[in-house]
């Protein structure tokens, strides 16, 4: 009665190791994918954004507020997880010279134990743009 009271254990304790493993994994896989959906969904709004007039005209190199924010919003919502709830807070954006500040947040969810457990998953962003400068 010991041993089989034991080999039940062992078993109990690795699917409750691999449902961790698998829920952080969730998590991690979660928080990667979304820095690098705003990572790229800021740099191509922000060339996107560029005013070509100005620097046509002036050589001064900046963007368009509004269209930063359409082209951001609209890049990012097609790349998301559609199973998510994200909020995206735009914090700062500076026409001269280019910089942008955002962050986005999303949370995952589980109920192991019959409580609901929330991690909240917040990526913030500040982002200039470079360009290369030529005399």
């Amino acid at each position: 009665m010991k041993e089989s009271f034991w080999g039940t254990a062992i078993v109990a304790m690795g699917v409750l190791a691999i449902f961790f493993i698998l829920f952080f994994q969730s998590v991690t896989n979660t928080d990667e994918h979304n820095y690098h959906l705003l990572k790229e969904a800021t740099e191509a709004a922000m060339f996107d954004a560029l005013d070509l007039a100005a620097y046509r005209e002036s050589n001064i190199i900046k963007i368009d507020r509004e269209k930063f924010v359409e082209n951001f919003l609209r890049r990012f919502a097609e790349s998301a997880v559609l199973s998510n709830t994200y909020k995206i807070e735009i914090y700062d954006v500076n026409e001269i010279p280019p910089k942008v500040s955002l962050m986005v947040s999303s949370s995952e969810s589980t109920s192991l134990t019959g409580d609901i457990m929330e991690f909240d998953i917040s990526n913030r962003l500040h982002a200039i743009l470079e360009t290369p400068y030529k005399e």
